[in-house]
């Protein structure tokens, strides 16, 4: 057994004769490189003290610290090359502390000593964004609010690059924040359903937050085909693309997630399309006055009967049928009894119903890649495998069509399952990848820290070695999230922010 000691007091032990591990003992032999491109002790506190030195300002400190970051960053890209995890990223979340002299260094550090090669950093989320007070031209608050407007997101990029880590920007896209929600010119773009309800009126399930154990409770979602909305997150976008990150990662791409019975989404009710904007582009996806007024009847009542449609034929006599996008006629729609009819009508809006506002979700992460695609720039989506499952009648309510988001992005499926190993991880990466065009990057992203079993859910190491054997495909990961791994370093960061506040 070799045993590698961590600063924060966690021991990483790999026992050789370990089945899971064999691969990878056989690979640092050859390679003279750690398991999973970490750190040794020794490094990890040389590093240390040289950092803690060079913040004092001596020129000769600096210059040796600033050797040290080049000397890892050549060594993480070799291990990187040589190892058949190309890419292993974390999810990290900033605070108004890290604007002090030497925070972020610490951080990125620690996340180099980790063996991660990419850093995704939370840029927009909860009704806030990383941007600075005085040159940000969003509608939402920046997330630090100092005197001396601290560049986080451009620091964080460079200082990142500096130690041979790529920078992306995570971003929420169609949950704007409770801050934003309750704006009173900005309750137009919100996101309603058949019951008059918003997302943080219904009985929602929040996402998982940063915090080990916690879930999300600023979520407030608008409509994705609000042109007010769309506009303002374009504009955020392109502020963002200013600090030139080396990609941009959009989650909540996806309608919220009901409880209990109403998870699935069965009637025209349970779906998101009452808002103005989501309405009336449903309205006019009618090809005729029959198909427009027959939508306005469905989404006004829940359903049609043979009277509306009796009532529409006596309406616009001159029309044969009533006609939407993707509507495709049958025989009963010209000779079918009036209740007959109406029965293939009621079935045929719903579909029309269910496609509308999936492609409201896939409209609007097109809006938000196209920015970044000019840029030049990567740009990845972040969703949930089972997200846009049919269930019996219905659909998971999230209504999240991965499947249908483009071919020439990331695809980064959030495989959180828990069932106490890492089969059930493993399957949902699997159907990713079996939904995936030969073209297209999977990144899984996994929940759970290094060395231990939490919530359900194996080691890290152990979903890692679970996903190297399913697929040739699969050379990148990431782990969700910093503040779970370093639950310290994120505490002490946090706690300065509520002392500043």
């Amino acid at each position: 057994m070799r045993v590698i000691s961590f600063r924060n007091g966690l021991v990483f032990a790999i026992v050789t004769t370990s089945l899971i591990l064999q691969g990878v003992w056989r690979s640092v032999a050859k390679a003279d490189f750690l398991p999973y491109c970490q750190q040794t002790s020794g490094t990890i506190q040389q590093k240390d003290a040289a950092r803690r030195e060079a913040l004092k300002g001596g020129a000769e400190a600096q210059q040796k610290y600033q050797t040290l970051l080049r000397q890892q960053a050549d060594q993480l890209r070799q291990c990187r090359n040589q190892n058949w995890l190309k890419t292993q990223g974390i999810w990290l979340r900033l605070y108004a502390c890290d604007a002090r002299p030497g925070a972020i260094e610490e951080v990125l550090d620690r996340i180099v000593d980790r063996g991660y090669n990419e850093v995704y950093v939370e840029t927009f989320f909860n009704g806030q964004v990383l941007l600075p007070a005085n040159d940000n031209p969003t509608a939402w608050q920046s997330m630090i609010q100092s005197p001396n407007n601290v560049d986080l997101l451009a620091e964080v990029i460079q200082k990142g690059r500096d130690r041979g880590l790529k920078v992306y920007a995570w971003m929420f896209s169609m949950n704007f924040g409770y801050t934003y929600a309750i704006k009173p010119e900005k309750q137009v773009s919100l996101l309603r359903n058949g019951r008059g309800q918003t997302s943080f009126t219904a009985n929602t399930i929040a996402g998982l937050g940063t915090d080990l154990g916690t879930l999300n409770p600023d979520e407030a979602f608008i409509d994705p085909y609000s042109l007010a909305a769309k506009q303002d997150y374009y504009r955020m976008v392109q502020a963002v693309l200013k600090r030139r990150p080396d990609g941009v990662l959009f989650d909540y791409i996806r309608y919220p997630r009901s409880r209990g019975k109403a998870s699935v989404a069965t009637s025209v009710q349970d779906l998101w399309v009452f808002g103005e904007a989501s309405r009336q582009a449903l309205i006019d996806r009618g090809l005729n006055n029959k198909g427009r007024e027959l939508i306005k009847r469905y989404l006004d009542r829940g359903s049609i009967s043979a009277s509306d449609v009796a009532a529409v034929d006596k309406l616009f006599p001159r029309e044969r049928v009533p006609m939407w996008q993707g509507r495709v006629l049958n025989a009963i729609d010209t000779r079918g009894t009036v209740g007959q009819r109406a029965g293939v009508l009621k079935t045929d809006l719903w579909r029309l119903s269910v496609a509308h506002a999936m492609q409201g979700v896939v409209d609007f992460l097109n809006v938000a890649i196209y920015p970044v695609q000019q840029a030049g720039l990567p740009a990845g989506a972040v969703f949930f495998p089972e997200g846009n499952q049919a269930i019996g009648r219905g659909y998971d309510s999230r209504l999240q069509p991965w499947d249908r988001f483009p071919k020439n992005i990331s695809w980064n499926p959030m495989s959180y399952a828990t069932c106490g190993n890492a089969d059930c991880i493993v399957k949902q990466v699997q159907r990713v990848v079996a939904q995936a065009s030969p073209g297209t990057e999977v990144k899984p992203v996994l929940a759970g820290i290094w060395q231990e079993s939490i919530s359900n859910r194996p080691p890290l190491e152990v979903q890692m070695e679970a996903l190297r054997s399913l697929s040739p495909r699969i050379s990148s990961v990431s782990h969700f999230a910093y503040s779970w791994q370093e639950p310290r370093s994120d505490q002490d960061r946090k706690g300065c922010v509520a002392r500043r506040l």
